[in-house]
């Protein structure tokens, strides 16, 4: 074992490593893609399988709550499992139902489909963090948390618009046979390289400092800032059209604008959560609450508006990544069971977010809904800051023992 461990950092261990991390990065591309791809196809699907445009939408919304409520319960139904066996299973239904979705032709059949998918990405997040980091020493996590969400991010800036291209030129079916076709790659990468053991002796399956404390500030920034960015981001293009004044034409071009700066800030972020934990997150935070008040307030200028939408893109991605590294280092027990807490914490913000901007937007019109959204994000930014200044370092659950989080990893098959 010994012997084996001290390979891996050398020649072929380190190269099956990096494939595990590249085929995991694939696969969190995918499940994104295919989370909403139907906003770009949504038309489409609407006229072939004649349902009403709402009912598509519905697609995406049952979606995320459906990751939001299985993501908790699952992980915890399959803590025991080796991670190689569920990563496996769970692109396995991420394959059969994509191409159950492109050979369907009723919505109700869609709909199961997508079902099963949001089951399979509920516990993929969970448990793609604790295998990705469990690979390398703890020095270099967080880069390793940065690659994930990069790969994540890429789907909103390359893979919808790429979905779409071909939806649009060869059908919407099409795309979801190429996702098929990219989760069957990750799929058997998975299976030759990661080795099979016990979850709980995996290198990160516990955080090294565990605090219920600082966990929960976490989650509870997570939750509120995301309500707060989707109050007022679910009803982006209404706003740029109507307050900045903008083409229909253009808009397209402006959320590009916001993806790709939603990729640099991840980019940029992932190299600086291991020196900079706390502030890897309270920055983002900061800046999110900046640009949902600076939309409220400056966003009649076309200028204004562009540079506060790019702000608020380089925002997003980075708060739930760093959310996700501050995870895996203070989790109170296993941690897939806390990064579904997270995730769900997050898919919740997404839902009660479009809600609150919806129920709202009557009453404070939709330039209002940014205000809404820069108060939560405020009320996330104030939360951390309570966190830090009743730090005491002493937040472990009663009777728990720390762990010690060892920086070696585990063999890889040969």
């Amino acid at each position: 074992m010994a012997a084996a461990q001290a390979g891996l950092g050398r020649g072929t261990g380190l190269w099956r490593r990096a494939a595990v991390v590249a085929a995991l990065m694939l696969a969190a591309f995918t499940f994104n893609t295919t989370e909403n791809l139907p906003i770009g196809v949504l038309e489409l699907i609407s006229d072939d399988l004649k349902v009403s445009l709402s009912a598509v939408g519905g697609l995406v919304t049952g979606y995320g709550v459906t990751v939001a409520v299985v993501s908790l319960p699952i992980a915890h139904a399959t803590r025991a499992m080796p991670r190689r066996h569920v990563l496996t299973a769970l692109l396995g239904a991420l394959v059969v139902a994509s191409l159950v979705s492109a050979a369907g032709s009723s919505y109700w059949l869609l709909l199961a489909a997508r079902m099963v998918t949001a089951l399979a990405q509920a516990l993929f997040w969970a448990v793609m963090g604790p295998v990705a980091v469990g690979l390398f020493p703890r020095r270099v996590r967080g880069r390793v948390i940065g690659l994930l969400s990069v790969a994540g991010s890429l789907a909103l800036v390359l893979g919808i618009p790429a979905g779409t291209w071909l939806g649009q030129q060869r059908g919407w079916q099409v795309p979801l046979v190429v996702l098929a076709g990219l989760g069957a790659v990750s799929l058997v990468v998975i299976a030759a390289l990661l080795p099979t053991s016990r979850p709980e002796e995996g290198a990160a399956a516990y955080g090294p400092e565990p605090d219920v404390r600082r966990f929960g500030a976490v989650l509870a920034t997570t939750a509120l800032s995301v309500t707060g960015a989707f109050a007022g981001y679910t009803y982006i293009v209404r706003f740029l059209g109507d307050v900045s004044g903008f083409s229909t034409a253009s808009v397209s071009t402006l959320l590009m604008v916001a993806g790709v700066a939603g990729v640099l800030g991840v980019t940029v972020t992932g190299p600086l959560l291991d020196r900079f934990p706390r502030a890897t997150l309270a920055v983002p935070v900061a800046t999110q609450t900046l640009g949902m008040v600076g939309l409220y307030a400056l966003g009649g200028g076309r200028a204004a508006a562009v540079a506060l939408l790019a702000l608020l893109g380089a925002s997003l991605g980075p708060v739930f990544m760093a959310a996700q590294a501050r995870v895996l280092q203070s989790a109170p027990g296993r941690t897939e069971i806390a990064l579904a807490a997270n995730s769900g914490a997050y898919n919740a913000g997404v839902a009660l977010g479009a809600l609150l901007g919806g129920a709202l937007l009557p009453v404070v019109g939709v330039r209002g809904t940014f205000l809404v959204g820069g108060v939560c994000s405020a009320a996330a930014l104030t939360v951390l800051g309570w966190e830090r200044l009743t730090a005491t370092g002493g937040g472990l659950p009663a009777g728990a023992e720390p762990r010690r989080a060892d920086a070696a990893q585990g063999p890889l098959p040969e």
